[in-house]
């Protein structure tokens, strides 16, 4: 192997494709003598033979429906592979307001600094302020992937700062990233569910419909940087050159805050046009959003009014259903299939909860949590004094009265012992 690195490189990629992927199909027949698996790629990745593999498509109806294509577990590898040499060159040169798909930014931290944008454009709400929400058509699939190569192997081959980083020959790093660019997954693809399933999804939201050499698949880590990548140029256009410091971007979903309507209004045919002529994408007609502050705005799943942020209805929905789902399990199957799953019920509890804790939803957590579980419950979790977070007990079959929970309703810092049966009660 004359790359020495591509073997080192790999085996890290391999530990963190696999982080959240334990105990799916692939994953674990992978796993099956990996070290050798990993070298024959790394072999593989050295002379050009690398051939990705049949993904798996599907349609996800939570949070929206959407077309996914998952790729094998070995893809993935390569995935991650292009992310960890790319994604540090990259993030260098993204505006600070890019959120998606990048450490210590994500949702919550869109949500937030749209919140200090608003505050600091009207001076706590002492001046008028108006909110511009844009969105592009169908993003993804219709991504132009030679504009998008292009972008990366100018980046990669002109800049002084990261060939003094490399320790390797990057052309087979360029050629392993347009394979991954220009792969169609929809060839020869595996399809999960029922074709009943893409009923009444748009064509603009389908790889199926996408044209030639344009579209990524949702699913990919690679599609989420290169989504990313492919706007970075508009980022720095409409920060910059059209001096939109109150800007800030989550994939597709754009947001401007102003103090004058009029400039908001005019700046929409000047996006429009740079969209479409220098990305060939589509500004979405129907989702142009212009209002003053004290209406509110939603964005990233909140709704953020003067002073307050609320969570999105749909979430607290979703939330609501999915402690039904649990509570049915309970019911049905019992204690011992409960006891089995427990650790990933108090996982997707408290990524809610997590989630709920960036808004003002303190009585709503605790509305949730007393409420709407089954006493039964208490056998298995209790909470903390905040309700933001849910914890298994030692024991399956552990009393209840002597699990702490902090919940002094005077005095946070005195923990009383009670559980949430207890509670359901105490609060009826």
């Amino acid at each position: 192997m004359n790359n020495k690195n591509i073997l080192h490189d790999l085996f890290d990629a391999y530990y963190l494709a696999r982080k959240n992927k334990r105990g799916t199909i692939s994953q674990l027949e992978f796993e099956i003598c990996y070290e050798k698996k990993l070298i024959d790629l790394g072999r593989e990745i050295d002379n050009g033979s690398y051939i990705i593999r049949k993904s798996f498509c599907f349609i996800s109806f939570k949070p929206l429906k959407r077309e996914i294509f998952a790729a094998d577990f070995r893809d993935r590898i390569i995935h991650h592979f292009i992310f960890n040499h790319i994604n540090p060159i990259f993030e260098g040169l993204f505006i600070n307001d890019s959120y998606s798909c990048r450490v210590s930014k994500g949702t919550s931290y869109g949500i937030k600094r749209l919140n200090n944008f608003i505050r600091s454009c009207s001076e706590n709400y002492k001046q008028d302020c108006y909110v511009l929400k844009l969105d592009i058509k169908g993003y993804f699939m219709s991504i132009d992937k030679n504009i998008l190569y292009k972008k990366i192997e100018d980046k990669l081959n002109n800049s002084n700062k990261i060939k003094a980083k490399q320790t390797f020959d990057s052309a087979w790093l360029l050629k392993l990233i347009y394979q991954v660019i220009f792969h169609d997954p929809t060839k020869d693809c595996i399809i999960k569910g029922s074709r009943e399933n893409w009923r009444g999804l748009p064509k603009s939201k389908s790889l199926f419909c996408a044209k030639k050499d344009t579209g990524l698949p949702i699913g990919n880590l690679t599609s989420q940087l290169f989504g990313n990548v492919y706007l970075n140029d508009f980022d720095q256009f409409v920060k910059y050159q059209l001096g939109c410091k109150y800007y800030g971007r989550y994939v597709d979903d754009m947001v401007i805050v102003h103090r004058d309507k009029e400039y908001l209004k005019s700046i929409i045919p000047t996006i429009r046009q740079y969209l479409k002529e220098e990305l060939l994408l589509e500004l979405h007609p129907k989702k142009i959003y212009l209002q003053h502050i004290n209406n509110g705005v939603l964005f990233l799943g909140a709704f953020i009014k003067p002073y307050r942020i609320y969570i999105r209805n749909s979430v607290k929905g979703n939330f609501y259903k999915k402690i039904q789902e649990y509570n049915g399990i309970l019911k049905k199957d019992g204690v011992d299939t409960i006891d089995k799953n427990n650790k990933k019920a108090v996982a997707c509890i408290n990524s809610y909860l997590g989630m709920m804790g960036n808004f003002n939803t303190y009585k709503l957590r605790k509305k949730m949590i007393f409420k709407c579980f089954s006493p039964d419950w208490n056998n298995f979790i209790y909470t903390n004094d905040k309700f933001s977070k849910v914890s298994l007990k030692r024991g399956k079959n552990a009393d209840s009265t002597k699990q702490p929970i902090q919940n002094n309703q005077n005095d946070p810092k005195i923990g009383n012992i009670v559980g949430i049966a207890g509670f359901i009660s105490f609060i009826g």
